[in-house]
């Protein structure tokens, strides 16, 4: 049986009418964290066109409805690999900007929240839970944000919000938080803006020592998986911290980027990833062969150290469908459902 997934987005209606901890927050800094990739784009359907010395025929390639005329011509014409290559870069290039802004804002008074916690947010009449992102120990509070085609909230904090804007701030809530001190590793799994608890785990377990136990030190973890590389919160800090602390293991996940760019990482799902660095002689149950065949494969990572199941706890956030997945891998690897923390959402 899976371990049951804690929601906490379906508690958006409720949060208006919980009590305020704060009745005003200034915005201080706003980060778009994507980027404009329409050169390279560009650039690249401009050279698999050359490259098979048929550009010239196709004339150029600007935009997204470009790619998908594109796209289907190559598909009548015998090209069916390039036409669904194509299509794929016409969704990237199509969508709005920002898609993923991560915002930084002071409270008139300390709010205290553990690492892991979400808040309610509120701006222009309308609010939702958002993870926070900073570390208890740090003088302001900071979401990441992904825009949801439609959404009542994150176009307008992707689109409008500026530093000086006010907010308002209820919370923290939330029950995924780090376990207490042990000498297990630490594993954290998680796709896109599900990162954001893990950001405030990760670096509140460097600043105050959790890294370590009885003199030991512990393998920290993070695979973190989306489409496009720039789709990676939070992703240079992440790479500077896997540089500078040796048991600190960053592990991307990206699905979509090998098709734009030399992404030679891993592009498999989450938990596939998770079981490629997993020691499999220390896995003693049965996994099936579906499971099994990834245990079996070769990481892409370049990371040499593996994960003991029996030595690790472990945290999920994420998509709800995303978590229960992980969770099952997990579970199937023998780590017990007392070892796993997690929370979804969407």
């Amino acid at each position: 049986m899976v371990a049951p997934v804690r929601e906490h987005e379906s508690q958006h209606d409720a949060i208006a009418d919980l009590p305020l901890v704060t009745r005003s927050a200034r915005v201080t800094e706003v980060t778009k964290m994507d980027r404009n990739r329409r050169s390279e784009v560009t650039d690249a359907v401009t050279r698999w066109l050359e490259e098979r010395g048929v550009a010239p025929e196709y004339g150029p390639v600007e935009g997204p409805d470009d790619c998908r005329r594109l796209s289907a011509r190559l598909g009548r014409d015998g090209h069916p690999a390039l036409a669904r290559r194509i299509a794929t870069l016409a969704e990237r290039v199509e969508r709005p900007e920002p898609m993923l802004t991560s915002v930084r804002f002071r409270t008139e008074e300390d709010v205290d929240f553990l690492a892991g916690q979400y808040v309610g947010l509120r701006y222009g009449g309308t609010s939702r839970a958002y993870s926070l992102a900073s570390a208890p120990a740090e003088d302001e509070l900071e979401i990441c944000v992904r825009r949801v085609p439609g959404g009542r909230l994150s176009p307008r904090l992707c689109e409008e919000l500026a530093v000086g804007d006010e907010l308002t701030v209820r919370g923290p809530y939330g029950e995924l938080v780090l376990q207490d001190n042990s000498p297990r590793d630490m594993v954290f799994l998680a796709t896109g803006t599900g990162v954001a608890p893990f950001k405030s785990m990760i670096d509140h377990v460097f600043e105050t020592g959790r890294d370590e136990h009885a003199g030991e030190t512990r393998d920290v973890w993070l695979f973190l998986g989306a489409a496009w590389e720039d789709d990676l919160p939070y992703r240079e800090a992440f790479r500077e911290l896997h540089r500078k602390r040796e048991k600190f293991h960053f592990v991307p996940c990206l699905s979509r980027e090998p098709v734009l760019s030399e992404w030679d990482g891993e592009t498999d799902y989450v938990q596939h990833a998770l079981l490629k660095h997993t020691d499999s002689a220390a896995v003693t149950t049965g996994m099936g062969e579906r499971l099994e065949r990834w245990l079996r494969s070769r990481p892409r990572s370049g990371v040499k150290a593996r994960i003991d199941p029996a030595n690790a706890e472990v945290y999920a956030c994420g998509i709800n469908a995303m978590v229960h997945g992980l969770v099952e891998a997990v579970e199937r690897l023998g780590v017990p459902e007392s070892r796993i923390e997690s929370e979804g959402f969407g």
